[in-house]
């Protein structure tokens, strides 16, 4: 029997949609297929990197360099960022407006990437503001927001989301506080804000398209903010309500709107929060560990599935 031949039979039977179909008959006769999405993330990832190694090298060889010459490197870098974006990019548009080029996006990471390195520069040599980082968050935030909208670009929109959250108080510092609840009211409010935002400018045909960045990192920091409770020993029935009523409201918005996303935050941080909650009474280190192999490929299995249901729905 061929590989076709299965191909075939599998869709018929249901295990793979007609698109998956088309696809792997495609590969299995040798036919060319896209790379897109995977060399797309690869040149991020490339940029991204590039940009580490940028920080290290003025972190560690600024004295050797000296201020004049680093600033100068950053600040060419940054001149020749945005004057190429600006010069290409086309009139602003409240709808999805695509890159001018291929490379159009990358030059706008780059950018945005060296902007953060450039202000932390400054700062950490001549503490301009005394150490308020909290204004350079919110400066920031309200930069990549402008050039989120400008060149619509959502990876630039996550910068400037994740730039308030800082400003908001939500730093990796702070999360294994789990007592801290002021930690978790800041992150509570801005799971709101940015919600309410995403669902106001969707509304008003605002690039619409942007909704989902919104309510992603919404529903991630909401989820966060909620299990720090859960985590709590006293007073954690509240946040483990909670977290039950979030879990079931991303459920379903994932069942609706399919997007699997949804569904995995609610199986993904419902796993932990119930898991916490029921090892609290487990003793013994054979116990817990049985729990979490059983229990986790159970999870596993069950994510599986669902996602094999939303590709034959697609």
């Amino acid at each position: 029997m061929t590989i076709l031949t299965r191909l075939e039979q599998w869709k018929e039977i249901g295990l793979i949609s007609p698109e998956q179909h088309a696809q792997l008959a495609g590969l299995s006769r040798g036919e060319p297929f896209s790379v897109f999405l995977e060399l797309n993330i690869l040149l991020y990832a490339g940029v991204l990197a590039f940009v580490g190694g940028l920080g290290w090298t003025v972190t560690t060889w600024s004295q050797q360099l000296g201020d004049v010459l680093v600033l100068a490197i950053l600040s060419a870098l940054l001149a020749a960022c945005f004057w190429y974006c600006f010069s290409r990019a086309p009139r602003w548009s409240p709808a999805e407006t695509p890159a001018p080029n291929l490379i159009f996006d990358y030059v706008l990471y780059l950018g945005s990437l060296t902007w953060s390195v450039a202000l932390a520069y400054v700062e950490n040599r001549f503490h301009l503001l005394s150490g308020q980082w909290d204004l350079y968050l919110l400066g920031t935030a309200g930069f990549y927001f402008f050039l989120a909208y400008r060149f619509d670009n959502r990876f630039v929109l996550s910068l400037a989301l994740s730039s308030l959250a800082g400003w908001f108080g939500l730093t990796i510092s702070h999360w294994p506080s789990h007592q801290d609840a002021s930690y978790r009211r800041y992150a509570l409010l801005y799971s709101l804000i940015a919600g309410i935002a995403g669902v106001l400018l969707k509304r008003r045909g605002v690039k619409p398209h942007f909704f989902d960045t919104y309510l992603n990192i919404a529903a991630n920091v909401f989820f966060w903010a909620v299990l720090s409770g859960v985590f709590n020993r006293q007073g954690y029935g509240i946040w483990f309500l909670l977290l039950v009523t979030a879990g079931g409201a991303s459920l379903a918005w994932g069942l609706r709107r399919r997007q699997f996303a949804f569904v995995a935050y609610a199986a993904v941080y419902g796993y932990v929060g119930v898991s916490s909650v029921l090892i609290r009474d487990l003793s013994g280190e054979t116990a817990v560990l049985s729990y979490f192999v059983i229990t986790g490929i159970a999870m596993l299995v069950l994510l599986v599935q669902i996602a094999r249901r939303f590709g034959r729905a697609a």
